[in-house]
């Protein structure tokens, strides 16, 4: 049986159902041209992920195609993306700080970060 995230629709249902949230949350905060356009954004990755099965990096990307070798790309892209983004939360919070403002978003997604790390340490040690 194929696990669900490894099937061909996996990947458009979840930028459809993001993008219906982009819609939602937008058409909430009173800006409803945002949000159709969100929903276009992600609807045409929908399709693009969904049509685009002949080629390798898709489907790779989509979840179908994934072998060994995807699965080390992804957990190395991942990686990666981790971070940057970890990189940037600390560059916007010393921004903030610079600029005498509290930087309290900032500072709290760092925390959420390095206790994920953290945990995630732990949970694979504990496994290991």
């Amino acid at each position: 049986m194929t696990a669900v995230h490894k099937t061909k629709w996996f990947m458009p249902a979840f930028c459809l159902v993001l993008g219906l949230g982009c819609f939602a949350a937008l058409w909430a905060g009173d800006r409803p041209g945002d949000g159709l356009a969100a929903f276009a954004l992600l609807a045409g990755l929908a399709a693009l992920t969904l049509l685009g099965g002949r080629s390798d990096m898709i489907r790779g990307l989509r979840g179908d195609g994934r072998d060994e070798y995807w699965a080390r790309i992804d957990i190395h892209a991942t990686a990666i993306a981790g971070h940057v983004t970890i990189a940037a939360i600390i560059a916007m919070c010393f921004w903030e700080w610079a600029h005498g403002r509290d930087g309290t978003p900032y500072a709290q997604l760092g925390a959420i970060a390095g206790l994920a790390y953290l945990a995630g340490i732990g949970f694979l040690r504990w496994r290991g």
